[in-house]
């Protein structure tokens, strides 16, 4: 199994990947393949929702992996180890906490149905009149579909997770990390949920905080960091450019890398700088060219990200492999049953990580 320092090392060298399942996210046989096949492209941590069930399916996926880190060694893809598992909590109203809903039954017969067409994981369906709608777990919150219906049928329902309920199965799901979605503006929020977690804390290797742009987010910032002390395992501040939009085209990797920037300049007294909202295949181009990525020549870690998390383009590079598993709406084969598939999904998984990992 990877060891603790081994994903932390990949913090400190700048080479650290996190996969984004989705905060929202819990297509079971979705999430279980992407975990298998990302563990093996070597991952440094998955990050899911806080859902026992994704929770237990994810680690089901790490430890189906874990068997095949042999053969992946030997078709010459090198694993270290096992990825930390992350969930994800926030602290109030977030893009990323959210659903699509509609009633179908007033959805016109002539309607041609652009929300199906434009959904990224096909969560939209109208095969039939009976199951017609938004199939709840695939839906994973992006948004795409309400400005898209002609008839302003789609809205969202939000929903704050229950650190209650997800804090004491830490220990006994193997959580190895928390990430906490807020926004500026958020101070008793997040000292709410803060409080709920900070009993915990000590069964943690890593913290991550994710948060959006906005005005005084420096010292927003700031007021976070002064809120978490003392804390003695890494902490990840998560610039959140410009959530779940890597798979739309080139220009959102942008948004992640001006933020990144922003909080780099801001010189926060402590953490690690991570990328995510709009990475993509452009990503690590763009980070080189502006020497924001230590190398093996970097004589300091001043000015540089650590790492970059990927959602919704890691999940889309990989989604057609994983349709071809899909026997019937609630059965599927099993990403390892199907080796073939599996070791193409692991080469697209990893040329993607491997952008990222020089030291590898």
């Amino acid at each position: 199994m990877r060891q603790i320092h081994d994903s932390i090392n990949s913090l400190t060298q700048g080479n650290w990947f996190k996969l984004i399942c989705g905060a929202s996210y819990q297509d079971l046989k979705a999430i279980r393949s992407l975990a298998i096949a990302y563990t093996l492209a070597g991952v440094d941590c998955i990050d899911v929702a806080a859902d026992p069930a994704v929770i237990r399916v994810a680690k089901e996926a790490i430890n189906v992996a874990s068997k095949l880190l042999e053969e992946a060694q030997a078709r010459g893809i090198h694993v270290k180890g096992l990825p930390l598992l992350m969930v994800s909590l926030n602290d109030g109203e977030d893009p990323h906490f959210r659903k699509a809903e509609f009633d179908s039954t007033q959805c016109p017969k002539d309607c041609p149905r652009p929300c199906e067409q434009i959904c990224p994981v096909e969560a939209i369906k109208f095969h039939n009149i009976a199951e017609a709608g938004v199939i709840e777990e695939r839906c994973y919150g992006c948004g795409r579909c309400l400005p898209v219906c002609p008839y302003d049928l789609i809205y969202t329902r939000s929903y704050v997770s229950s650190p209650e309920k997800i804090m004491p199965l830490i220990k006994q799901l193997g959580i190895d990390g928390l990430e906490i979605h807020t926004q500026v503006g958020h101070d008793r929020e997040f000292e709410i949920l803060w409080n709920n977690i900070e009993p915990y804390k000590k069964e943690l290797k890593v913290l991550a905080i994710s948060c959006q742009d906005g005005e005084n987010l420096i010292e927003y910032l700031n007021y976070l960091h002064q809120k978490i002390q003392p804390l003695t395992i890494p902490l990840i501040w998560q610039t959140d450019g410009r959530p779940m939009t890597g798979d739309i085209g080139k220009g959102t990797t942008h948004s992640a890398i001006k933020l990144a920037q922003k909080v780099l300049q801001g010189n926060l007294p402590k953490g690690y700088i991570q990328l995510a909202g709009g990475t993509n295949q452009y990503t690590v181009t763009k980070l080189k060219s502006l020497e924001l990525l230590k190398t093996r020549s970097s004589n300091s870690n001043n000015l540089k990200v650590a790492g970059v998390a990927y959602g919704s383009y890691a999940r889309s590079i990989i989604m057609p492999i994983l349709e071809e598993l899909e026997v019937t709406k609630d059965s599927f084969i099993p990403l390892e049953n199907q080796p073939d598939l599996l070791w193409k999904a692991v080469k697209i998984a990893h040329s993607l990580v491997n952008q990222l990992k020089w030291e590898e």
